[in-house]
């Protein structure tokens, strides 16, 4: 081959065949990988189009973290002449030939590459940096097409509690792993990994449910003085919910409490951080006086006065969207003597004119 790319490589064997992984310059990827026909069948493609929504949180991802971004291998086909040459010190290390008239086909990582050529437009530095390809040959569309399909079908997303755990970016995410560590409530009774509990498991709440949570009190960043407030708040929270003190000196058990009461449900502590956030703008309210007040809410269920039209649905089940958390909020802010919002306000007027139809 008189014109070729030349990749330094090192060579492995998986299901009988050669692969091979090489180290790669970003700026070169624009120049490997063709752009896609957008206009082709799925039947006709070895890929799924690409998602131009995803792109910019990518690109942003590797800007603003220059000294710290991470990025796993792409996988690619090579449709064309290839040659392995080993090197005279080891037979799996050496240089990988590529007739320029080869093409090279993304198997996995297309976003990532997308994302990577927007960003090297933003700061050319990261052009010069590199990213490690897996090469293999290629065999044909229906080929392509099921190594797609294995390298996505296996793989699971990371849950958002176990994202959250290991985030030290989120500043509201470490704010809020330290609030669980200082919250004895909450220290006992949350799971850090799962993002759904069973009714049978032995936590209540999830580190996902209570970053939530957090974020409708802070909205954005987290100063420390901010996280202060976090931890205050949320001991007032716990302090004051009768069931929770129940269940804490065993005269009410988990299941009595997440079947009758809704003071673990989601929507209750999204609720909750909407409270939360009234504190948060309103310094000067002495917030343990209003708190000490959820002591005399009647939290069950059954209670359709309070909780029908807002937390829970008329045929009993649980409301989960944010107009259901801003009714929930609204309903607890009139019984602990708290004024509503302009948007609880507006929610209020439409609950009412419903339930009067």
């Amino acid at each position: 081959m008189n014109f070729a790319y030349r990749f330094p490589a090192v060579r492995g064997i998986q299901s009988h065949r050669e692969y091979y992984i090489s180290m790669v310059p970003m700026k070169l990827l624009v120049k490997l990988f063709p752009e896609e026909e957008e206009s082709l069948l799925p039947e006709y493609r070895a890929q799924r189009k690409i998602n131009e929504s995803r792109i910019p949180e990518i690109r942003d991802y590797i800007v603003n973290n220059r000294d710290s971004y991470v990025f796993s291998a792409l996988s690619a086909s090579i449709d064309g002449e290839f040659e392995f040459k080993s090197s005279d010190i080891n037979n799996d290390v050496g240089i990988l030939e590529v007739n320029m008239e080869a093409t090279f086909l993304i198997n996995d990582g297309q976003h990532r590459k997308a994302a990577i050529q927007e960003a090297i437009k933003e700061d050319p530095s990261i052009g010069d940096e590199t990213i490690s390809i897996v090469f293999f040959k290629d065999e044909g569309l229906l080929k392509s097409q099921q190594m797609f399909t294995d390298l996505n079908k296996h793989a699971v997303k990371t849950s958002n509690s176990l994202s959250t755990l290991y985030d030290s970016r989120d500043t509201i995410a470490v704010a809020t792993k330290k609030v669980i560590e200082s919250v004895p409530f909450l220290k006992k009774y949350t799971d850090k990994e799962k993002d759904n509990l069973g009714k049978n498991s032995l936590n209540l709440f999830t580190l996902t449910c209570i970053y939530k949570a957090n974020t409708k009190i802070l909205h954005n960043d987290c100063s420390d003085e901010d996280t202060q407030f976090l931890i205050s708040f949320w001991n007032g929270v716990a302090d004051n919910i009768p069931e929770w003190t129940e269940l804490q000196k065993k005269q009410l058990t988990k299941k009595d409490l997440r079947e009758h009461y809704i003071t673990t449900l989601a929507i209750t502590m999204y609720a909750f951080g909407r409270l939360g956030r009234y504190f948060y703008d309103n310094r000067s309210v002495e917030m343990n006086d209003y708190l000490c007040k959820l002591q005399d809410i009647d939290w069950l269920r059954s209670n359709q006065e309070n909780w029908l039209g807002r937390a829970i649905k008329s045929d009993g089940r649980i409301n989960n969207n944010e107009e259901a958390a801003i009714l929930t909020c609204a309903k607890i802010k009139q019984l602990i003597g708290i004024p509503l919002s302009k948007e609880e306000k507006t929610k209020e007027q439409q609950l009412t004119e419903m339930n009067h139809k």
